[in-house]
């Protein structure tokens, strides 16, 4: 799995004349940066890193708290039409995104997002994947953590701030890796709520940079520029992999 990716970063310090010499090496020797200095001077790619990185992050943050508050909700708390709501909410989950386009495209054109920050963010700020994880996290917190916190005077807010939310940490850290990667690749999306080179993100940078060579592919170039994409997603999985812990309410109570 990773031989690919390793091969990518070899080629994109590569020539056109070592690329295309018919032997593959993953030590290039010798190697050049000319293919960065390409990218950067004929792709407006700092725009493209900030727009992807402002709207996967703002989309992580707002799922995020979103998920954490719907899924504490239906965890926890007895309310009026609570399983048809769940219900729905899993409904969400087998429908295929690409149903939901075209409808949401025509709102996005009547709330008068289209081209903007809104369009590429709001959509993406409540899945239903989250609040199912989040809300099966919190049915496996013991009652008697809730119960203490209460006597020792905290409010329901208190509870799901202090209490629940630490605890949650592994789970909230694992849905915000995956949102987060999730928005970074998307393309269909900004593809079709975008219009101007300014609002473009960066896998639509990469497909219009490709687009830009007509009839040569300029390997080099491509292979640099993917390289550039990849890296914010893999520093945030390490950043985040140590919070994959499958046991952490093993030692919170004891009976």
């Amino acid at each position: 799995m990773l031989l690919p990716f390793i091969y990518m970063l070899s080629l994109s310090f590569m020539t056109d004349t070592q690329i295309f010499s018919g032997t593959v090496s993953f030590l290039p020797s010798p190697y050049t940066g000319e293919n960065y200095k390409y990218v950067v001077n004929n792709a407006d790619i700092f725009r493209y890193f900030f727009n992807s990185m402002f709207v996967a992050i703002a989309t992580t943050i707002g799922q995020v708290i979103i998920s954490a508050m719907a899924g504490y909700a239906f965890a926890r708390y007895n309310f009026k039409y609570k399983e048809i709501l769940f219900f729905l909410v899993i409904v969400s989950m087998m429908i295929p995104p690409q149903v939901n386009i075209i409808p949401l495209f025509f709102l996005m054109k009547q709330f008068h997002w289209i081209d903007t920050y809104w369009a590429l963010i709001i959509p993406g700020l409540f899945g239903g994947f989250g609040v199912f994880m989040m809300r099966q996290w919190f049915k496996s917190m013991p009652d008697d953590m809730e119960a203490s916190a209460k006597i020792d005077g905290c409010s329901s807010f208190e509870v799901f701030y202090k209490i629940a939310l630490p605890l949650a940490l592994p789970a909230l850290a694992t849905l915000a890796i995956f949102t987060f990667i999730t928005t970074w690749n998307s393309f269909m999306w900004p593809l079709i709520v975008t219009n101007s080179d300014a609002m473009r993100t960066l896998p639509l940078g990469l497909a219009n940079f490709k687009g830009s060579f007509r009839e040569i592919t300029d390997w080099g170039a491509l292979t640099a520029y993917s390289v550039i994409c990849s890296i914010p997603v893999i520093a945030v999985f390490l950043l985040g992999r140590k919070y994959f812990i499958n046991d952490i309410l093993g030692g919170g109570i004891k009976e």
